[in-house]
């Protein structure tokens, strides 16, 4: 599996983090709290944390500009 480039354009990486983010919501909305388990919470914080270092990586690149 090939390694992706990484986004180093502003605008693809707003439109990536809005994307992300927009599945975060999804999943979110489909969850039921009377079914939901704690793997399901776990899953859920799992994604903003990723989507917490994505935004972090995004930002170093910006500032070693």
């Amino acid at each position: 599996m090939a390694l992706m480039n990484p986004i180093t354009n502003k605008e693809q990486q707003v439109t990536y983090l809005k994307e992300r983010l927009e599945i975060f919501l999804e999943v979110l909305d489909a969850i039921d709290p009377e079914t939901t388990e704690l793997d399901d919470i776990d899953r859920l914080i799992k994604m903003m944390d990723d989507l917490e270092d994505k935004m972090d990586q995004f930002q170093s690149r910006e500032s070693n500009k």
